[in-house]
């Protein structure tokens, strides 16, 4: 299935939407991923918003398991319709229960101050292995990722910051171009972006990473500037703590040319299995 066909939502009902399905033909995942809902669900809150207005944050929360077979259904509550922001909530409903729930907030087109934080250094993702090389996913699990690019900096080629507990970087990209729709392109970003940031608390760990019981409990994002989810973006990722069967993670998204397109914020269960004694 490709990211045009995963967000391409079928209305029901005003305010009310249904996604595809996530994994109808491979087991691998038995829940639904979270970039899934989480993509589905900004679509949903994108078409209750005039065109004038576009996305700048989303907060949600991952209530509970999603079923990787079965639909979504989006409810879309209008909060707010002012004249320079516009907020939607949105909740995803599946077998009855919410699984998802989604603020999100849209801003006019407008001007201010601007500056942000220089782009880490990092090799050229041409000259980097792909991901199921790394042994990120097996091909199975992957499958469901075919037509992105993604690209983990080896540990060794890794610019290791003084005092940062746990980092990773990420190049990714869709492999085919994708049309000149911004709205797109920032969905399909936030679908990816839950993929790898949890493995950044991860990285310190080898040895105990399949003890681990993982899943992303909450997601923010804040959109900055202009971007295309078919050229290569830089995922700088860190995780500046871990604690209680929890961890806290960060991510910036950067474009080849240095421009910081997007920060991510997630906080993820990384508690051991029952099976378990470390």
């Amino acid at each position: 299935m490709s990211i045009e066909q995963i967000l391409d939502l079928e209305q029901l009902e005003v305010n009310i939407y249904r996604g595809g399905v996530f994994s109808p033909e491979s087991g691998y995942f038995q829940r639904t991923f979270g970039g899934h809902v989480a993509g589905q669900s900004l679509v949903s809150a994108v078409r209750t918003v005039d065109p004038r207005f576009e996305v700048h944050s989303l907060h949600g929360y991952f209530l509970r398991p999603g079923d990787a077979r079965a639909p979504s259904v989006y409810i879309v509550e209008r909060l707010r319709d002012g004249g320079s922001f516009v907020t939607r909530r949105v909740n995803a409903i599946q077998h009855g229960e919410t699984i998802f729930s989604m603020s999100a907030s849209f801003q006019t087109d407008q001007s201010g101050i601007e500056h942000q934080d220089t782009a880490p250094a990092a090799p050229p993702p041409d000259d980097l292995p792909n991901f199921i090389s790394q042994g990120a996913f097996d091909d199975a699990g992957f499958a469901q990722f075919a037509e992105w690019d993604v690209r983990l900096v080896p540990r060794d080629q890794l610019t290791l910051l003084p005092g940062k507990a746990s980092q990773q970087q990420v190049w990714f990209r869709h492999r085919d171009p994708l049309p000149d729709d911004r709205v797109l392109h920032i969905c399909a970003l936030a679908y990816m972006s839950d993929l790898t940031l949890l493995g950044s608390a991860q990285v310190n760990y080898p040895e105990v990473r399949k003890h681990l019981q993982v899943a992303s409990l909450d997601h923010a994002m804040w959109f900055m500037r202009p971007f295309r989810a078919d050229e290569w973006l830089l995922y700088d990722q860190s995780s500046p703590s871990a604690s209680g069967g929890r961890s806290l993670c960060q991510g910036k998204i950067f474009n080849q040319y240095g421009e910081m397109v997007a920060a991510v914020m997630q906080e993820g269960l990384t508690r051991y299995k029952r099976d378990y004694t470390p």
